[in-house]
């Protein structure tokens, strides 16, 4: 009787110690893995915040240098322009005052200095003074130099040419054109010498052919070859 109430209460005891681990077991778990999920995702949260920060500061630091480069290029190409157009300018104000200085030499047919001096003459020796040039010798050589140009487009510093007939006889260099669109231009008349004339002219405005341009936009020669053109034989001119 004895060793049968002790079983009982042994194996009473038993049970009750495993149902006590099972639920240490069951209970405490959970409970460490809950803990470590909450920090593992934190911990994610935290590394693609980081992420995204990172990514937005490359995106504006490329930004910023795309910008500084596109901004160093305009400023670039505008000082490029800039340079431009100072040198076209100048490059034309030196042909038309090395053109003035002439005002009042006599004509004279084939002639080449101060003394006397012929229209493409005339244009030759200011072009080469004041542009480096080289054009031909003739007037109708010259016209077969640089681009055509419409009377309407005409500019200062850009030649114009005559003529009685069907050759070109005749060059001029236009001096200025006017609000109202009035062209004057300088030239070796045979009449009065280095003058100043206008396209409007009873006399000029008739025999007028077209216009020619000799120095571009960069204050360069329009045809390369200008600079090592050979003057020609000396023709009739007026």
């Amino acid at each position: 009787m004895k060793k049968r109430v002790l079983f009982y209460l042994v194996a009473f005891v038993s049970t009750v110690s495993l149902q006590s681990c099972v639920t240490n077991y069951v209970v405490s778990k959970p409970a460490t893995y809950t803990k470590e999920y909450k920090t593992d995702a934190k911990l994610a949260s935290i590394e693609t915040n980081k992420m995204e920060q990172d990514k937005q500061q490359l995106i504006n630091s490329f930004l910023s240098e795309k910008a500084a480069t596109l901004a160093t290029a305009k400023n670039s190409i505008k000082n490029s322009e800039i340079a431009k157009a100072i040198r076209h300018n100048k490059t034309i104000d030196n042909i038309l005052t090395e053109a003035a200085t002439y005002l009042g030499t006599p004509y004279r047919y084939g002639g080449m200095t101060r003394n006397g001096i012929d229209c493409s003459a005339f244009v030759l020796s200011v072009f080469g003074a004041a542009a480096g040039l080289s054009l031909p010798r003739v007037a109708a050589s010259q016209s077969q130099e640089g681009d055509k140009i419409e009377k309407e487009n005409l500019q200062k510093g850009d030649l114009i040419f005559f003529s009685h007939g069907r050759r070109i006889s005749h060059v001029g260099i236009v001096e200025n054109v006017t609000p109202e669109g009035e062209i004057m231009f300088i030239h070796a008349a045979t009449s009065k010498g280095v003058m100043v004339s206008s396209l409007n002219d009873s006399y000029w405005g008739p025999k007028y052919r077209f216009g020619k341009r000799i120095i571009n936009e960069n204050g360069d020669a329009v045809n390369a070859n200008l600079a090592a053109a050979t003057p020609a034989e000396n023709t009739a001119a007026f």
